[in-house]
């Protein structure tokens, strides 16, 4: 279910080019990643229509970089990791993002999965990306400006959920809104985290623990 992404600016030019995204997709297969789906994606997406203009250049470097308000722009390969472990039981067609961000792990789930409902406690972060998925003609996207630890329960449930940021532990708002076999995915802890993908059984709820990741705290309330 591979959305086509269309914008005049997806080819780039020098540090943004095709080339520089090559080198990007076979760091990641070095990496791990194995989806071609998901390499799909993450070749096709401009990643430097996520950035301010200063930071463009580093687009398709493997690092996270900064998006203001004490937020970031997670690696590539963290945003394909989580999203091969997503889809790793199969396909998605109600997915709720916890953390918009700048609005590039939501586009590159928008590509793959039916439908994306993404919350934001960021107001200008949520209108930037807004904007960037109108670009990339994305029209599967529902935002909530709202506290993302809460989930978006009029919406649910959800046979995905993707938080990209850290809570200490795993809100209870967000185990009930998983739908029967949905798969949530997600970092955990303070000092030290985990990247966990908790599936909802007819039992309760198996937890994996995948990898050590490191993520901005998830944060309470909104911000305006």
């Amino acid at each position: 279910m591979v959305r086509a992404v269309n914008s005049v600016e997806l080819k780039g030019i020098g540090m943004t080019s095709q080339r520089t995204r090559e080198r990007l997709i076979q760091r990641l297969v070095e990496q791990g990643i194995a989806s071609t789906e998901v390499l799909d994606v993450i070749r096709s997406t401009p990643r430097h229509l996520f950035l301010d203009e200063a930071m463009a250049h580093r687009a398709y470097e493997d690092v996270a970089l900064p998006i203001g308000f004490q937020q970031t722009l997670s690696q590539p390969y963290i945003v394909a990791r989580m999203t091969e472990l997503l889809l790793a039981a199969g396909p998605r067609q109600r997915v709720l993002e916890i953390g918009t961000g700048s609005g590039y792990q939501t586009a590159v789930l928008a590509q793959l999965v039916g439908e994306v409902y993404s919350v934001e406690r960021i107001r200008p972060l949520q209108q930037k990306a807004r904007q960037r998925l109108r670009q990339l003609k994305l029209r599967n996207v529902h935002m909530h400006h709202a506290d993302g630890g809460m989930g978006w329960e009029e919406r649910g449930p959800f046979d995905g959920i993707l938080a990209t940021a850290a809570p200490e532990r795993i809100p209870e708002d967000l185990l009930q809104q998983l739908a029967p076999e949905g798969r949530l995915v997600i970092p955990v802890g303070h000092r030290t985290q985990h990247l966990q993908v908790v599936t909802r059984t007819h039992e309760g709820f198996e937890t994996e623990i995948v990898e050590a990741v490191h993520f901005v705290p998830l944060r309470p309330g909104t911000v305006r």
